[in-house]
């Protein structure tokens, strides 16, 4: 069963350069299915009414090809300025009810519902503000760090480009997967500064503030990192490929 309380935000606005394509990243197929549709479909098993899905780069064609299979609502990332401008545009398309939101990436295309399941499940046990998807990899290059204290609490997320060479050793990584109670998430989007080598504005710095105003913080780890890989090249999409032909197996 779906969760009524629950809306889904799809982030898929990028270009995906690292593609080297002349189409979005998130339009490539795996498994004979888009990205973003692989991604929608798991949304739609989570959220009984409220997904919306992020376009910016070539909007009307990803709409296209997400309408071919789901009735869902969009927002439209008019400057590509990072994921807590997308998320900053997704807001107003929340509905009434809504208590929890969940983020997606729509380049994430092997992410389970179980584990989703899992994530709102902890995040609404903990009654968290903010719940963060993580995962333990042999390489986290490329990946943004998951900065804990000696209490294990979560202190912040560096991405790879501002993090120190030591934050860099670290193997706990973030998914780009979150929930948020949606009442704090408003509070405080307006709060990220795009103060960081990309210029961008991090949804990562949503879990700093929360840190900061001492809200409850919640990291969930999931154990089998092959759900929650990012596509970014080709050499990615070969990987998603072979990955869900076998999760796909192992599923019962």
């Amino acid at each position: 069963m779906a969760y009524n309380d629950v809306g889904v935000v799809v982030l898929a606005a990028g270009e995906g350069a690292r593609m080297k394509s002349d189409i979005a990243k998130v339009l490539h197929k795996v498994s004979g299915k888009s990205m973003v549709v692989h991604v929608v479909e798991c949304a739609k098993k989570i959220s009984r009414d409220n997904v919306i899905v992020v376009v910016g780069y070539q909007a009307q064609k990803v709409k296209d090809e997400v309408s071919k299979f789901f009735k869902i609502d969009y927002a439209v990332q008019e400057d590509l300025l990072g994921t807590g401008d997308a998320v900053k545009v997704a807001i107003p398309g929340l509905k009434l009810g809504i208590k929890d939101v969940l983020i997606l990436c729509g380049d994430v295309p092997l992410i389970q519902e179980k584990t989703l399941r899992n994530l709102m499940d902890e995040h609404k046990q903990n009654q968290a503000k903010v719940s963060v998807l993580a995962t333990n990899v042999d390489d986290p290059t490329g990946y943004g760090r998951i900065i804990l204290d000696q209490q294990n609490n979560m202190l912040c997320i560096k991405e790879e480009v501002d993090a120190t060479e030591n934050e860099k050793k670290i193997k706990k990584v973030n998914t780009g997967i979150y929930c948020f109670d949606k009442e704090f998430l408003i509070s405080v989007i307006g709060e990220i500064k795009p103060d960081n080598n990309q210029k961008e504005y991090y949804l990562t710095d949503v879990v700093e503030i929360a840190q900061k105003k001492h809200e409850k913080i919640v990291v969930i780890t999931v154990d089998d990192p092959k759900q929650v890989i990012g596509v970014n090249t080709l050499e990615d999409l070969g990987k998603a490929e072979y990955l869900i032909q076998q999760l796909t197996n192992e599923l019962p």
